[in-house]
């Protein structure tokens, strides 16, 4: 009697080769299915209510590509590199103004002073040239900083002198430094 009482101690659930290959069907098989359900799942864009996906729909989060908003301007770039054609001829100031200046300064839009408008250009051009530029520069009240924008420096102060002229200054429109001014003069000799 003991040798049968050890024996079926040491015995499994399987006892024959049927129970077996059923075993092996559902441990390996069934997964599989399970896996290749929740990747269809991830990747379907029809999701039921109440899925961060779905709300986000309902909320407007998501672009026309399906893209959630967040990930988007998570991704977006940092900063760029611009590079631009050093040798091209300086723009006067009266081009700057039309393409630059002229959306506030030719309305007056919120305060700033119209161009001619010699009573709203004359305490501005007592403070002097180079405060002017450092304005329009580096920006001053509701008006944006212009440097670092489509046009140098150089050129902005060029606008600078044709709007403070125009309003009663006598600034001079400012020119290209010589070295700035022989470069392009050298490679175009060349």
């Amino acid at each position: 009697m003991s040798d049968s009482t050890q024996e079926e101690a040491h015995t499994g659930p399987i006892k024959t080769p049927k129970q077996l290959l059923l075993a092996v069907f559902f441990s390996f098989v069934v997964p599989v299915f399970a896996i290749i359900g929740l990747v269809s799942y991830v990747v379907s864009d029809a999701k039921p209510a109440g899925s961060a996906h779905a709300d986000a729909y309902v909320l407007g989060g998501v672009s026309e590509q399906g893209v959630n908003k967040g990930v988007t301007e998570r991704l977006r770039k940092v900063g760029s590199v611009e590079i631009r054609d050093a040798n091209r001829p300086l723009a006067n100031g009266e081009t700057v103004f039309k393409a630059q200046c002229a959306a506030c300064h030719g309305t007056g839009v919120a305060g700033a002073p119209k161009l001619g408008d010699a009573a709203a250009w004359g305490p501005r051009l007592g403070q002097g040239f180079q405060t002017l530029v450092e304005h329009a520069l580096k920006g001053k009240g509701a008006m944006a900083p212009q440097g670092g924008g489509d046009f140098a420096d150089l050129e902005i102060a060029r606008a600078v002198a044709y709007l403070g002229n125009a309003g009663g200054g006598k600034f001079e429109e400012p020119a290209q430094p010589a070295a700035a001014a022989a470069a392009p003069a050298e490679a175009a000799s060349k």
